[in-house]
């Protein structure tokens, strides 16, 4: 829905002028109109602006969209955020819906099962809170991974919801073992806990890639509202589940399987139209590949689709097969280390030709642009490779040279796609100092 600023200034004509220096001048006023409701502005004599409705002819559904547009949908929705914003919305709300249902079914079926255990209400207290324990713990495991959230921001966030829902499952079928609660709901938190680690990790630079006009906070603010909608219809859902049809546990494992493949589903849906805009190994293979084939540079929102949500470290072919992260003494020969840095004398990453893939090993300080610098490097060397018979040495100077000659205009697509270059995310890969 489109929401244009129409803003009219009007001014009444200023009566003829005499001689009595006391008339005062006529006021301001001005009409402004978005889509088709008017208001009138003026100031008051006391300098206080007043607003005054002059017009709402809009039918009643369009005004209970606009207001809901309003409460949950960034100010100047859709001018406001980037592609794909609605899309993942439909499936964030879908997925807080679903997930929310599930977790009723879940926490039933754990009160079922502490119930039926033949021990003292203490030792089901204690039980309980060990369990809540386990939550803690896999939030501390979870904390030391945040790099790698960094540079798979997509990736994490499927994972954390499959964790989740490990850890719901595990939570609905206890009362088949009650004798396991222990170990069922410890085992399920433990997850969980990780779950909302990395849930909260990835949370920012999702909604950072569709911040446009610096309106993050009001992204993040109406994105946690209509979470809060959905995941309080989803309880309200899971309450009448619960009375119902999943008042069976055959009714709870149908159930719960269908929620937990929907809420699966419209995660990865939401992943795939996120368009981060930060280079990390996959997006900056993407970008080489695409060059070299169109001699163009896809933007962000054009990337998104190319991406692969569950094994992003699979080297692209099209990109020189490269692999980061290795260490230094594991990734290039001893023999070799002097030999590469006479050819990439100047540069911040060394390249290490492989039978499957080409190694390149970062200086600690890299940025995004040394990582463009040394995929262009490997890309034209196994093109290269594959039509001369040249020494490998020979072919990386050759490689060098030629990316030498077009980094410049491609840099310059690069930025001007709106791809940001000053950091490199590569998760907890190894670089090294001279």
């Amino acid at each position: 829905m489109q929401f244009l600023e129409k803003v009219k200034m009007v001014k009444k004509e200023e009566p003829p002028v005499t001689a009595n220096k006391n008339n005062e001048s006529s006021p301001l006023y001005w009409y402004e109109t978005s889509d088709s409701v008017s208001r009138r502005f003026h100031f008051e004599s006391d300098g206080h602006l007043s607003m005054k409705l002059v017009d709402d002819a809009r039918p009643v559904p369009q005004k209970m969209v606009e207001s809901f547009l309003n409460k949950f949908f960034p100010s100047g929705y859709p001018y406001s955020v980037n592609e794909g914003y609605l899309r993942y919305t439909q499936f964030r709300a879908l997925q807080h819906f679903s997930s929310a249902a599930l977790s009723v079914l879940s926490t039933q079926s754990l009160l079922f099962a502490a119930g039926l255990r033949p021990t003292p209400a203490q030792a089901t207290v204690v039980s309980w809170i060990l369990k809540d324990g386990m939550q803690h713990v896999g939030k501390l495991i979870c904390s030391n991974l945040g790099a790698r959230m960094d540079s798979e921001p997509k990736q994490w966030r499927i994972v954390a919801d499959v964790l989740y829902d490990f850890g719901t499952g595990l939570e609905l079928v206890s009362p088949l073992c009650p004798h396991l609660f222990l170990e069922l709901a410890g085992l399920g938190n433990f997850a969980k806990g990780m779950a909302v680690v990395a849930a909260r990790a990835t949370r920012l630079p999702i909604y950072s890639s569709f911040a446009k006009e610096g309106n993050l906070s009001d992204i993040f603010a109406k994105g946690e509202a209509i979470s809060t909608l959905f995941n309080v219809a989803g309880i309200g859902a899971g309450i009448q589940l619960a009375s119902t049809i999943c008042s069976s546990m055959e009714g709870k494992l149908v159930i719960g399987s269908i929620l937990s493949a929907v809420h699966v589903y419209c995660v990865v849906e939401q992943m795939r139209v996120v368009p981060i805009n930060t280079l990390n190994p996959q997006r900056t293979a993407l970008i080489v590949a695409n060059f070299l084939k169109t001699g163009k540079v896809p933007r962000p929102p054009d990337l998104r689709f190319q991406e692969n949500l569950l094994f992003p470290e699979r080297p692209i072919q099209d990109a020189g097969n490269v692999r980061v992260g290795r260490a230094l003494h594991k990734a290039v020969k001893p023999s070799q280390v002097q030999k590469l840095e006479e050819v990439f004398v100047e540069e911040k990453f060394l390249l290490s030709q492989g039978k499957s893939w080409t190694d390149m090993v970062l200086e600690h300080d890299a940025t995004g642009e040394d990582a463009l610098r040394g995929w262009l490097v490997a890309a034209y060397a196994k093109i290269m490779g594959k039509t001369y018979n040249d020494p490998d040495d020979v072919i990386l100077q050759d490689a060098y040279d030629k990316m030498n000659d077009v980094f410049s205009p491609f840099l310059s697509q690069v930025q001007a796609k709106g791809w940001y270059t000053d950091r490199f995310l590569d998760g907890t890969g190894t670089r090294f100092a001279w």
